[in-house]
């Protein structure tokens, strides 16, 4: 599902009070899931890598 109001339409997610609609939105951007369609704007952010060598026993 790549929207709230698809996930919402499909598994009525939020649809009696709404007290759970937040948490459903953050949930489905901290996932990647609608980075722009669950009414969030996502700042993506560098995160540092390292690598580390292998060596064969």
């Amino acid at each position: 599902m790549d929207s709230f109001d698809e996930l919402q339409f499909e598994l009525g997610v939020a649809s009696c009070c709404g007290k759970c609609a937040e948490s459903v939105r953050d949930v489905m951007m901290q996932s990647g899931v609608c980075a722009s369609r669950c009414g969030f704007e996502h700042h993506p952010q560098a995160v540092p890598l390292t690598f580390y060598e292998r060596k064969a026993a």
